[in-house]
């Protein structure tokens, strides 16, 4: 049975007799203006009280809501169960806990990243409350200002921050554990061993999280702490300042860069054993006005390995790269911006590709992932070991199929084009939006454009989207009509397709969305395009043939997601280069 739909906030407001329609529209204009809530547009507009907004979010969200006015409810809190600064710093009021899971009072059930945080700082699922925000403060204004103990129950992470105040770091022994042993706190040089500690327990968090990388970006008056997951930045922490210093240099001396520069970029690389698995960190450092960004990419052994099935590819588009990827000879290209998967896509197919009887070599900067029977060679331009360098020299290798980490300029795509016209598969990447772009792109860094029609066989663009938790997703049954036309979905797709939105559960930590996939788009050269390629026309009509020939754009692509209840159009809509869509429109 289909779940109900959940109205919008204005919806209920109106139906409970606290606003007009005309209010609420002309709160939603002003909010969209000013970036405000509607919710919070309309108490600021003297229209509706706090009171009646927080009981309509509750209502909204399906939780309950406590007026703290009342004695009863507000007997209700015990301030032991969660430390004191976590309290006082997102106003959140503990009010039990049972079964492993907490439940906490809070005033803003869509502020998604506080409670990402709460999670991880509180080992602990979260149910949710709602209260007025005013009367929130004005109950921890009533204990002087002190929100508890700073206890917490057993069974959580830790009775204090994952940063503290103190730099005496407590860290529990399961997380001691999993610290690669080979990393020697002594012979390195890390004097603190709280900050080892800390440092340490920051990495293992992450990775524990599904984060992809982990940021650690210096303030005027912080360091704050950002995990990336799914794609998305999440808050964890503010450090405190007088730790940068100390943290920064443990980090720079775990990647094996010079902890005395500070004025250039640096490069590095951590190898630690968590829980039972080695995962590569790729480290880079960053002069920033406040201090040295370092940014750390998880590499885990198995991102690599998940198959073509589950990179998102629908049956036909997965039937026509794996005929491509198995001629003997040409140009495969892969497309988009940074962080679109285009590595992953590469790397998925030289693993089906990766048999005895082929030789497999690769020239990357940097080399990110280690596979057993395939030579890899790391750029270093600081020795003249470049792109075009390693490509002539592989040329005399005799290989089957060769990897170009990218191509970046005339040489190295003339190299590799000569390398396909000889009988080489030719496997890179290009930076450009689209996959006919690349055609233009090659003819743009000054490649003939006859060479250019005559060694490549597909260029395939893509992006990454967030995929709905299959656990919690739910069927959407008022979808946003705006969005959906800015897809391409009308209302026949609507009643044929289906159309789900996020929910809350643990799997996806109350977020609606756990892992992503790709949308694709793959131009497979006809000669209709060929003979476009060597006119030099322009983008709109290779794409044009390029539809014609079968190809399916990234937006199509995102729509069968869409019809199939795995994604959201929010998510298609953000990455399929859409001309005037606002992203702040869909809250």
């Amino acid at each position: 049975m289909a779940r109900k739909v959940r109205k919008k906030l204005g919806e209920l407001l109106v139906e409970a007799g606290h606003a007009t329609e005309a209010q609420v529209e002309e709160a939603r204009a002003a909010g969209r203006s000013s970036g405000m809530r509607t919710g919070q547009a309309l108490v600021e507009a003297g229209v509706c009280k706090e009171e009646h907004v927080a009981e309509a979010l509750a209502k909204q969200f399906g939780v309950e809501y406590l007026n703290l006015d009342r004695p009863e409810n507000s007997n209700r809190i015990d301030l032991e169960l969660v430390p004191d600064d976590l309290v006082k710093k997102h106003l959140v009021l503990p009010l039990s806990k049972s079964g492993g899971r907490l439940k906490l009072l809070i005033h803003d059930p869509l502020d998604l990243e506080t409670l990402d945080l709460l999670r991880f700082r509180l080992n602990s699922e979260i149910d949710t409350a709602i209260a007025p925000k005013s009367q929130i403060e004005a109950f921890l204004a009533a204990q002087g200002g002190e929100a508890g103990g700073g206890g917490g129950g057993s069974g959580m992470l830790s009775k204090e921050s994952l940063v503290t105040d103190s730099v005496d770091v407590t860290v529990d022994k399961s997380v001691d554990s999993s610290i690669d042993s080979s990393i020697d706190v002594d012979a390195a040089g890390g004097g603190d061993s709280a900050i080892v500690r800390l440092c340490s327990r920051i990495i293992i968090e992450a990775v524990r999280g599904r984060a992809s990388d982990i940021h650690v970006e210096p303030m005027a008056d912080r360091v704050m702490l950002r995990y990336r997951i799914d794609g998305h930045c999440h808050v964890r922490d503010n450090l405190p300042k007088r730790m940068q210093a100390s943290i920064l240099a443990r980090l720079k001396l775990m990647a094996g860069v010079n902890i005395a520069e500070r004025r250039i970029p640096q490069d590095g690389r951590i190898k630690m054993v968590v829980d039972g698995t080695a995962i590569d960190f790729r480290v880079s450092c960053c002069p920033a006005y406040h201090g040295e960004s370092v940014v750390m990419r998880i590499l885990r052994p198995d991102a690599v390995r998940i198959g073509l099935v589950n990179l998102g590819f629908e049956p036909d588009n997965l039937d026509v790269f794996n005929k491509i990827i198995r001629r003997p000879n040409g140009i495969f290209l892969v497309t988009g911006p940074t962080g679109s998967g285009k590595t992953t896509t590469l790397y998925s197919a030289l693993d089906v590709l990766n048999r005895p009887d082929r030789k497999i070599i690769t020239a990357e900067d940097p080399v990110e992932y280690n596979f057993n029977g395939i030579n890899q060679v790391q750029v270093r331009e600081s020795i003249g070991l470049s792109f075009p360098i390693i490509l002539k020299s592989m040329l005399r290798q005799a290989p089957n199929v060769i990897l170009v980490g990218e191509i970046r300029d005339r040489e190295v795509a003339d190299i590799a084009i000569q390398a396909a016209l000889t009988g080489h598969l030719v496997f890179s990447t290009l930076h450009t939006n689209d996959a006919p772009s690349a055609i233009t792109r090659l003819v743009d860094m000054g490649v003939k454009p006859f060479l250019v029609a005559s060694s490549i066989q597909a260029i395939m663009a893509q992006r990454l989207i967030r995929m709905l938790c299959p656990k919690c997703r739910q069927p959407d049954e008022n979808p946003d009509r705006k969005v959906l036309k800015l897809v391409g979905i009308d209302e026949g797709d609507v009643e044929r397709g289906n159309i789900c939105g996020p929910g809350r559960c643990s799997n996806c930590g109350n977020s609606g969305f756990r892992g992503r996939k790709a949308i694709f788009e793959m131009m497979v050269m006809n000669s209709e395009i060929r003979d476009l390629a060597f006119e030099r026309a322009p983008i709109a009509k290779i794409r044009e043939a390029a539809i014609r020939g079968g190809m399916r754009s990234l937006l199509s692509d995102g729509k069968l997601k869409i019809l199939r209840g795995d994604t959201v159009p929010a998510e298609v809509a953000r990455f399929a280069q859409i001309e005037g869509f606002n992203p702040n429109e869909i809250a």
